[in-house]
């Protein structure tokens, strides 16, 4: 299930989010500061305040008012008295709206058991691929909720097969497996979960060694890079990036697929340097990827990386924006066909448009992207840091004549304080 908008939040939850908002400011403490000791986001800790992200597992709870110094009863009135540990038996855990159970599963080793009995119970690799799959498709629809739950099921089973069937038979299970976590990466980095993102390219490249797929393990690092991006990492991620370009051009190899791999690595290292104001390196991975990307001739989808001629202009729009340079982000923007693309590639491109026309103070028409980018990819707005600091400018730009779209925007995305 999606998260809830701004508009539909269940009182409940917007009335506990209240609470743990009172009680967190009279003890002094900003949200980075408690989601830190709670081990999550800031994104994270402004949903639940905001009445977006529900706290439903009991565990967390216990931690969240022991962090505020409260019991339990005084954050959820509703919560049974012996919550604090008096009960016989525990009570049930509900998983919660984001990627918490994942992140929790990559924390452990999913296939200690079989490694210790030395056999599992497999599933058919048909049903094994179909959901490795459908766990792609939620990703790029930004479902996250959905995300989680599958990949809870879905990864301990991976493990254990990979592990448990005939030598012959591990190439692909290993290879699925790899496809499973380079998913989960690309799901931490939109959630801003950047370790957990970093932890799960890790296993995607160990994973797709292990398969004899070298072009996977590059998608694997196109993960890696990502992640280190959004840790800002930015020597790190530099360095992993141009470590496997060099490799693939050392390779020469000219298959779609390749190129696909070679041509996202740019991007991500023009990403790289657009974050470290290098104006000149960022332009010049743009036109190397341009140039992959005429080769390639068509818009592809190999190894979920989405790459050709229409995903480096989303990029050099990005990229422009992130340089400052609002004119030809949106000269570039404004001519694009977005037409098959995924929603977060299209969420991405409103949101970098909104940004655009904020640099340019045209606040109507960057009001306009943002909420286009929300209807689409709703992550997006919630959980990109640069969309909320878009959002948070327009409000103090248009002060007291602020239209309602845009405080309720802001509202939504947590970019009034």
């Amino acid at each position: 299930m999606m998260k809830p908008t701004g508009r539909d939040v269940d009182p409940q939850d917007r009335a506990f989010g209240q609470r743990v908002q009172k009680y967190r400011k009279e003890r002094g403490r900003t949200q980075a500061e408690l989601a830190a000791a709670l081990g999550k986001t800031s994104s994270w800790m402004s949903q639940v305040e905001r009445g977006i992200q529900p706290v439903q597992r009991v565990d967390l709870l216990q931690q969240l008012a022991d962090e505020l110094g409260v019991s339990v009863q005084q954050l959820r009135p509703s919560a049974p008295s012996d919550l604090g540990g008096q009960s016989s038996a525990p009570a049930p855990l509900a998983l919660s709206n984001d990627l918490d159970e994942t992140r929790r599963l990559l924390s452990g080793h999913p296939a200690l058991r079989t490694l210790l009995s030395g056999s599992g119970d497999g599933r058919p690799v048909e049903a094994l691929r179909s959901d490795v799959d459908d766990l792609w498709e939620l990703t790029h629809g930004g479902q996250l909720a959905q995300v989680s739950t599958l990949a809870a099921d879905l990864l301990p089973n991976l493990e254990q097969a990979a592990r448990s069937v005939p030598e012959q038979e591990r190439a692909e299970l290993y290879l699925l497996l790899s496809r499973a976590y380079q998913a989960l990466s690309a799901a931490f980095v939109r959630q801003g979960e950047a370790d957990a993102a970093w932890v799960a390219a890790d296993r995607a490249v160990f994973a797709a060694e292990r398969s004899g797929e070298p072009l996977h393990v590059c998608a694997s690092v196109f993960r890696m890079v990502q992640a280190f991006v959004r840790l800002r990492s930015l020597g790190q991620a530099e360095h992993a990036a141009r470590t496997a370009i060099e490799a693939l051009r050392e390779q020469g190899d000219s298959s779609p697929q390749a190129l696909s791999v070679l041509g996202s690595l740019h991007l991500a290292l023009a990403l790289v340097h657009a974050r470290a104001s290098a104006r000149a390196e960022a332009k010049e991975e743009i036109n190397e990827a341009r140039t992959i990307a005429a080769r390639l001739g068509e818009n592809r989808n190999d190894f979920n990386l989405e790459f050709g001629p229409v995903n480096v202009e989303i990029q050099a729009v990005s990229t422009a924006v992130d340089l400052g340079d609002a004119g030809e982000a949106l000269d570039i923007g404004l001519a694009i066909n977005t037409d098959g693309l995924s929603p977060e590639r299209q969420g991405r491109l409103l949101m970098d448009l909104g940004r655009a026309h904020a640099q340019r103070r045209h606040g109507g028409e960057a009001l306009d992207c943002l909420l286009r980018a929300e209807a689409v990819a709703p992550e997006t707005i919630q959980t990109h840091q640069a969309a909320r600091a878009t959002i948070h400018e327009l409000v103090l730009i248009a002060g007291p004549n602020a239209p309602r779209d845009l405080l309720d925007l802001a509202e939504r995305a947590d970019a009034l304080d």
